[in-house]
């Protein structure tokens, strides 16, 4: 039995080999025709990767063939398709690239390896594509993190960057290359930050050395811009902290900005070996963000910040808060700024709409969706509506015209969309257009350019204020012990098992008392490496911790008790530096 099974099935794969895939019209004779293509992938034998190479890529050298009118029937069926089937085809041709750079120097010709892989990325991007539109499934599904471990990212970018600037280089070097930042949705946030880092080091030695090297791979090996000056230095006294960093940065070029941060306080001696640059942005931060300079409003139900609508502050505060931003990303130091989605959006040229409005201000997004779903025809009476908006400055309520003599034009059932896209286009836009325009020039002048097209507005916001993907067991694992303290100390076992044992958000907490922030940077939890050092102190104080640096100071507490009890006391007193 088991041997005519197999003579049957290499029938089957014979004529799927020879026959079927290879002989797929790039022009089917009617719609019922194009059906083998949403039944093939169901096939158990493309799922093996032992026949990617003669049925799973195949196929979607066939898909790709498809004329347009086809192609737009197959793209429609796949936004129709359910989420499981969609996932399954995205899985399927993620594996498929994996396999292929893992087998990539077993192909003896190149360019069969370029066809393949160019193949299976195609077909993700055509997946990809329609995923934007129907949002079967989350962008980060995309996402294939093996890539880091399995090609050189900074050498791929730099060929995606030269055949971006159109630059000549050798033939033999990247002709008919495959660039896989050609293909952004595959990369994760990480990797996209080991690409921002390629750029800043490109465009310093693009500014020196001129473009025109005859070996452009050299750029990032000769250094001597960084040999001269390796760091932007700033010098800043405490007390005049605003002033001083707007001074220093604007006489530096755009060039020196993408270079490693040294800060300097005046008078003081320390090392900066990243503290001081941490506590540099966290004090001047609090100090762009104090409430009395009115720059931004901060929005109770959401926790959230966004740009005041009026502000007396000179435009270049904005501009400094734009490029601290910027130099944090570039520096990666996780920054507390509660900015809403919508900030990063308008930062990669997406506009904000109704939903960003709701995470902002969930009151007021509500609303308006309330208007939109109301299913009566009586809306002027029930919502009493015109195109205006009501908003405070310093006080005092003001109505806002959202188009020409809107205060005349009643919003009703045929154009409340346009009321609301005028309410939410106000917000985000009209009302800050100043502001955020100085925000933003000083943004893009430190984290501006091609490789900013690459980012997501969520991977953005991560790599500026991290996330929230949370390993506090790895926490634990790669943190530093000093003094008389290790691994094993009792006080140290008590404290981690009084910490495990807190709520998620008492965890967020702690992370924000000793770290100046609740999420976590870019490259996960083991990058925050905490330091616990005992003191002196007797059990009757509360832990100490030295936010530049990651650093408790933790007393030797006898009991688990009065270590719970005291680190809730020193939680709950921690004010931090939010603008709330």
């Amino acid at each position: 039995m088991n041997s005519q099974h197999s003579v049957i099935l290499e029938q089957i794969l014979n004529s799927f080999e020879s026959c079927l895939i290879p002989q797929l019209s790039s022009s089917p004779p009617d719609v019922e025709a194009m059906r083998i293509y949403l039944i093939l992938p169901e096939f158990p034998l493309l799922q093996d990767s032992k026949y990617y190479i003669t049925l799973t890529i195949p196929l979607a050298m066939a898909i790709l063939r498809l004329d347009t009118n086809p192609s737009k029937v197959l793209d429609n069926w796949w936004s129709q398709v359910c989420p499981k089937y969609f996932m399954k085809l995205v899985n399927l041709y993620k594996g498929a690239v994996v396999y292929l750079l893992r087998g990539r120097k077993t192909f003896l010709i190149p360019v069969l390896f370029n066809n393949y892989i160019t193949a299976a990325l195609k077909l993700l991007e055509k997946l990809y594509k329609v995923n934007l539109k129907v949002k079967h499934v989350e962008y980060d599904t995309f996402y294939i993190p093996e890539i880091s471990g399995l090609v050189d990212i900074q050498e791929d970018y730099l060929m995606w960057f030269l055949h971006q600037a159109g630059m000549k280089t050798r033939p033999s070097i990247i002709q008919d290359a495959v660039t896989l930042c050609s293909y952004p949705f595959i990369f994760d946030a990480q990797a996209k930050t080991k690409m921002l880092q390629t750029d800043a080091e490109l465009q310093m030695q693009v500014a020196v050395n001129g473009a025109n090297l005859q070996n452009v791979f050299m750029l990032l090996t000769l250094e001597p811009l960084l040999a001269r000056s390796p760091f932007l230095v700033l010098h800043v006294r405490r007390n005049n902290l605003v002033g001083d960093a707007l001074r220093e940065l604007s006489i530096h070029s755009d060039i020196d900005l993408k270079k490693p941060l040294k800060v300097i306080f005046d008078g003081e001696e320390a090392v900066d070996a990243g503290g001081v640059t941490k506590e540099f942005f966290l004090l001047l931060l609090k100090e762009l963000l104090n409430p009395i300079y009115g720059m931004f409003t901060y929005y109770q139900d959401s926790h959230l910040l966004w740009f005041s609508d009026t502000c007396f502050v000179e435009h270049n505060w904005f501009h400094l808060i734009g490029i601290t931003c910027g130099l944090a990303i570039y520096n990666s130091t996780v920054v507390d700024l509660h900015f809403p989605l919508a900030l990063y959006k308008k930062l990669l040229n997406v506009q904000p709409g109704l939903e960003d409005l709701k995470e902002l201000s969930p009151t007021e997004g509500r609303s308006l969706q309330e208007l939109l779903d109301y299913p009566g025809e009586d809306i002027e009476e029930t919502f009493c509506l015109n195109f205006t908006i009501c908003r405070e400055s310093y006080g005092v309520i003001e109505q806002k015209k959202l188009i020409p003599e809107g205060d005349k034009v009643t919003v009703g059932r045929d154009n409340r969309q346009e009321f609301v896209d005028a309410y939410v286009n106000y917000i985000f836009q009209i009302s800050v257009h100043e502001w955020y325009t100085a925000f933003s020039s000083g943004f893009l002048k430190v984290c501006g350019g091609k490789v900013l097209e690459l980012f997501q507005p969520s991977e953005l916001r991560a790599m500026m204020v991290g996330n929230s993907n949370y390993n506090w067991e790895e926490l634990e694992e790669t943190a530093i012990y000093k003094g008389d303290y290790s691994a094993t100390h009792p006080t140290v076992k008590l404290f981690w098992e009084t910490f495990h044992e807190f709520p998620l958000e008492k965890k967020k907490k702690f992370l924000l008392f000793l770290t100046g922030s609740d999420r976590i940077p870019i490259y996960g939890m083991a990058s925050l490496q905490i330091i616990i050092q005992s003191t002196a102190s007797g059990e009757e104080y509360l832990p100490v911790a030295h936010t530049c640096y990651n650093l408790l100071d933790l007393p030797k507490y006898s009991s688990k008790e009065i270590l719970s009890a005291r680190l809730t006391q020193a939680l709950d007193n921690y004010e931090g530096f939010s603008l709330a």
